[in-house]
């Protein structure tokens, strides 16, 4: 189990090496991940793809997705690529989409060809009273 996205955060099955994983049919979230320093961290993952589906199993994995080159590229081997799945309790399709979107802002995964802001800016929050130049 890992957990990722905010504080509460989501936890996801795996990771698990994606060659060889047989993905169930069903709905989830999925991150791609590889180990930037498997030498030195070697229970460190890298985010490096996050999306959602209706069915994992219709994904294309492991290597058949659309994205698995570049995957494979970033971690170095095909054989470097891990997969962790979060299937979202009661969960609908808009909010895998929201889910998605947000660890997309966080993670910032370079295999993604589309990126999201954070979903809040701190000029948006103001400052606060204790900060300087704080006008009343």
């Amino acid at each position: 189990m890992i957990r990722l996205g905010s504080l509460a955060g989501y936890l996801f099955d795996g990771p698990r090496l994606l060659g060889g994983w047989t993905p169930p049919s069903k709905p989830a979230v999925y991150a791609v991940l590889c180990k930037p320093d498997p030498d030195a961290k070697p229970e460190r993952y890298a985010v490096i793809y996050v999306a959602h589906t209706d069915d994992l199993a219709a994904e294309g994995f492991p290597f058949h997705h659309p994205r698995a080159h570049a995957w494979i590229a970033r971690a170095g081997s095909r054989w470097k690529v891990h997969i962790a799945t979060f299937e979202v309790p009661g969960g609908t399709r808009s909010h895998r989409e929201q889910i998605t979107a947000e660890l997309i802002a966080m993670y910032r995964p370079r295999c993604n060809d589309t990126q999201y802001s954070p979903t809040w800016r701190p000029e948006w929050i103001g400052r606060s009273r204790g900060e300087e130049g704080h006008q009343a």
